[in-house]
Order: C-alpha cells, then sequence, then structure tokens
C-alpha cells in the first residue's frame, strides 16, 4: 500500500457514442458499423469527459497514483493532465470491447489499486460487476447512454471533486450501490427491461452523523452499539477475531456476551472466549490454531488517530503479519475520525517495513451498515 490514493482507471471509449446515432445504447455490432462516420469530437465523448473529472485532482497531484490501459482506454486522457500514471497493458488491435474492460479491470485489481473509476455506462458498469463484484471500491463517471445503475457519480465534475474530497481526508463514506442494465434490443422496441446484476462499493460523500443523533450531536455510546450488531451479524463462522482495547470495541465483546478486557486484546471465535488479556505470545498460539483464519479489530485512539503502536502493542509485526494486513477491521465512530481534521490515521508498529506496507487507504466501519475510506499513514 502506498501513501498516495492509488486509481485503476479504464475507459470505455465507445461509452455514449450511440446515444447522438438514437441506437439508444453503445453496445453492439450497430455502432461499430457506423464508427467511420463519427467526428473526431464524436468519438472523444468518453475521454473529455474524464478529462473534465480527474481536473480537480491537478490540485493534489502528489496525493495520487494511476493505473490504466493503453491508449484511449485511459491513456489518452491522463496524458495530458501533469498526473502521475503507468501503463499495465493495451488494446491488442482495432476497437476495445467488453472483454478489453474485463482484462484491464483484472489487471488493475492485481496491481494493488484502492478504487477503480471508469468512464461508460451500464454495460460497463456490469463488465466490471463480474470483475471486482463488492471487493474493491469502484466510481463510475457517467459517459454512456443508459446510466440506470447508482454507481455513477452526477456529473464528471462531481466525480472528481469527490476524489478530491478523499485525498485530502474528508469522511468520505462507501455505500452498496445497485447495477443494472437494459436489454437494449428490447429498448430499440420500446420494451424496456431491466435487469438487477449485483451490487458494487460506491464512494459517496460523507453524511455526518448519518445514522446516530442526540440533540445534533453524535452519542459515542449508541454509535458503538451500532458499529457492534453489524460487525457481529458479519462474524464469519470458524473464524477468529482478535478484539483490541477500547470502549468502542469493548461494544462488540458486550454484544458477544462475552466478559472484556478494555485495555487487553481478547481472542473469540463462534461466541466463545479463546483468551483473555493475551500476549503476544499467547495470540501467536491462537493464529497458529485457527481452524478458518483469523482477524484484527482495532478502534483509534482519540486525538492522536493511532490503529497500532499505542497501547495495543500485544499486536506485534508477527502478530499482525501471521493474521495478514488483509485481515484487519478499524471501528471508530466518525466524530472520532472528523476530529482529526483530515490528518490520516497512524501506524507504529516498530518494525518501520510493516508500517509503510499498512499505510495506504483503509475501509472504517463508523456504524451500523456504514463506512468511510480513509487514509493510513506513518510519521517518518
Amino acid at each position: 500500500m502506498s501513501a498516495t490514493l492509488h486509481i485503476g482507471l479504464v475507459v470505455n471509449p465507445l461509452a455514449g457514442l450511440g446515444g447522438s446515432l438514437g441506437l439508444k445504447g453503445s453496445d453492439g455490432q450497430a455502432l461499430r458499423d457506423r464508427l467511420a462516420g463519427l467526428t473526431a469530437g464524436q468519438r472523444h465523448r468518453a475521454l473529455d469527459r474524464v478529462e473534465r473529472a480527474l481536473r480537480p485532482l491537478a490540485r493534489a497531484a502528489a496525493a495520487v497514483n494511476f493505473s490504466t490501459w493503453g491508449g484511449d482506454m485511459g491513456e489518452e486522457a491522463l496524458a495530458g493532465l501533469g498526473l502521475p500514471y503507468s501503463v499495465l497493458g493495451q488494446v491488442a488491435g482495432g476497437t476495445s470491447a467488453a472483454a478489453d474492460t474485463r482484462d484491464a479491470v483484472v489487471a488493475l485489481r492485481e496491481a494493488g489499486v484502492d478504487l477503480i473509476l471508469f468512464a461508460g455506462g451500464d454495460g460497463t458498469a456490469r463488465d466490471i460487476f463480474d470483475v471486482v463484484g463488492s471487493s474493491l471500491p469502484v466510481l463510475g463517471i457517467p459517459a454512456g447512454v443508459k446510466m440506470h445503475s447508482g454507481v455513477f457519480a452526477v456529473s464528471p465534475e462531481a466525480a472528481g471533486e469527490l476524489l478530491l474530497q478523499l485525498v485530502r481526508g474528508g469522511l468520505v463514506g462507501l455505500t452498496a450501490r445497485e447495477v443494472r442494465d437494459i436489454d437494449e434490443e428490447a429498448f430499440r422496441h420500446d420494451r424496456v427491461r431491466s435487469r438487477f446484476y449485483g451490487e458494487m462499493l460506491v464512494p459517496g460523500e460523507g453524511r455526518y452523523l448519518q445514522h446516530t443523533k442526540v440533540g445534533g450531536r453524535e452519542s459515542p455510546e449508541l454509535v458503538a452499539d451500532d458499529i457492534a450488531d453489524w460487525l457481529v451479524e458479519h462474524m464469519e463462522p470458524g473464524r477468529t477475531y482478535l478484539v483490541g482495547p477500547g470502549s468502542t470495541t469493548a461494544a462488540i465483546m458486550a454484544k458477544l456476551g462475552l466478559p472484556n478486557t478494555l485495555l487487553g486484546v481478547d481472542a473469540v471465535r463462534d461466541g466463545e472466549l479463546l483468551a483473555s488479556d493475551a500476549d503476544e505470545a499467547r495470540l501467536l498460539d491462537v493464529i497458529a490454531t485457527a481452524p478458518g483464519g483469523a482477524a484484527i479489530v482495532v478502534t483509534v485512539i482519540g486525538g492522536q488517530g493511532h490503529i497500532f503502536g499505542r497501547g495495543n502493542q500485544q499486536f506485534s509485526p508477527r502478530v499482525i503479519r501471521g493474521v495478514g494486513l488483509d485481515n484487519i477491521i478499524v471501528v471508530a465512530a466518525k466524530s472520532k475520525v472528523a476530529a482529526l481534521e483530515g490528518r490520516p490515521l497512524l501506524v507504529d508498529t516498530n518494525d518501520p517495513d510493516l508500517d509503510r506496507e499498512l499505510c495506504g487507504w483503509h475501509t472504517v466501519i463508523t456504524g451500523y451498515d456504514d463506512k468511510i475510506l480513509y487514509r493510513v499513514a506513518t510519521i517518518e
């Protein structure tokens, strides 16, 4: 992971071209047959909209990095904007197709991007869903003819401002939004057949105090209870959870009906307490015998922003690596994150290499079915 926001950009260069031709969409051979008759301006519709979306990020170029596909699938839009990028591949020849979009997204996912930014319509959204499902945040730049899915920003500029808010440390929520598509052939015969394909995680403008308000102020107790409800409902059978210190994590133990070590680490699996106030050696033993893998649950130290290295040194580098960097669950009230005023969450594990690996963008559970995407960093 990196302290910069690593964005994977993929553009469907045909998106929206069918609209001006009355084709009710941009899928299929009909558009390809008419490409030769389009002007240069018409053919660049999607790329123009990508450039509009990315201009705001020029103000924060040092905080972003792009990976993309060659030519008009992303490289062309980034080339003149002064934003750092690398090209992972390109279309073998001719006009790109849905398979090229899927190939690009596979490569972007394998490159470890934090978010997939795409330009297209519902068909492009479906192609991306086929690859990432809900495993990776995505954001659509609206460029297609059909855009019935909920994964698109309201305009290219809105997409850019949302990304800018994210890199500046704003409270940007992650929500599950529908991927839908309409049968173009039926639509051309005035029959609307909309189909639900699934949901993808989409960053949306943070709604401070979205779930819990008490006199206009957030109630820490009710927020902790919301977080505990959500996490306990989504605990996986057979998986071992190492629950770190703090009042927010204590609510999780209370929800499980288990005794809690407020300033220590407890290990639980399938509703049973495996270890109480465990030290590093005990945690390593628990991990070694965890049949369904393990996860670490940590919260944010108020004011400081640390998630590792302050009051939870039991989560040593050996323990963190044993669990796996992809198995860290961060929970915190939005008010606690907002109090950082855009400063990142911090890690200080006494292993500089591990600290650097932990840096990047991480999902933080902030309520019941409520999440934000926030930056993790280390001070060197």
